[in-house]
């Protein structure tokens, strides 16, 4: 007998502000870690793993978990170009997010799925977007940097982090967003590469809502679990019911 796949709710989130991005995540967290501790609420479904895709707006930068490099004068410095600025606990250094970037924070407890193991994770959500862009016909590759280049220009942004085996944070895939935004940063630490977009690869507009359906569809053959599709309904603590 084979391997009951996991099930994985997609929630689409829409356009929000990163701060409200991360009022969902920390809500799943919560009630997965409850669930390990047997300390669900009796008003709360069972946790379960999950898809958060989102764009954000207002445009944001934020950086992970190695902050030296940003003291106060370089976040005021990056808030006065409209951005909003946020310090985070996902792995990697600076980076942007706006609209036209598909944003996913997968919340996942990883002893549902083919192995229990953060290495293991972090390379199926390369191989992922790899896929992802091979299907618009784009060569890219991986590198020690994390992430998903097309020679070198990075496409797709990685930094996620993981507690008692339950992930949070993610990945962002530059669709059709303002690349002008990255030339204020060194993106993601790295000297002397670039970014770039499927829009600018392809020479066409490459929107979010083109890319959110090839992208779950390679997601849950490369994670081998089934999707299903949630919608929000709103609720009295200003989260969604399905939670």
């Amino acid at each position: 007998m084979g391997l009951q796949r996991p099930v994985v709710r997609v929630l689409s989130l829409g356009r929000i502000s990163y701060t409200a991005g991360l009022q969902f995540q920390t809500e799943c967290v919560r009630r997965h870690k409850n669930g390990l501790s047997g300390s669900v609420l009796v008003s709360e479904t069972k946790p379960l793993d999950t898809l958060l895709l989102c764009e954000h707006s207002p445009p944001v930068y934020t950086v992970g978990m190695r902050q030296a490099a940003y003291p106060s004068s370089e976040e005021a410095r990056l808030r006065q170009l409209g951005a909003e600025f946020f310090r985070t606990d996902r792995g990697g250094l600076i980076t942007f997010h706006g609209p036209g970037q598909l944003v996913c924070y997968p919340v996942l407890n990883l002893a549902h799925f083919q192995r229990k193991s953060i290495r293991w994770y972090i390379d199926q959500l390369e191989r992922t977007m790899m896929e992802l862009c091979h299907r618009y016909g784009l060569e890219t590759s991986t590198s020690s940097d994390r992430g998903i280049w097309v020679k070198d220009n990075k496409i797709c942004a990685l930094g996620v982090h993981c507690g008692r085996y339950i992930t949070s944070h993610g990945l962002a895939l530059n669709c059709n967003t303002d690349l002008g935004w990255f030339e204020h940063i060194v993106p993601c630490g790295i000297e002397g590469k670039g970014v770039t977009s499927l829009s600018k690869e392809l020479k066409r507009n490459v929107t979010v809502a083109e890319v959110t359906l090839p992208f779950l569809e390679v997601f849950e053959q490369q994670f081998m679990c089934t999707l299903t599709i949630s919608e929000m309904r709103d609720t009295s603590d200003g989260f969604a019911a399905w939670l």
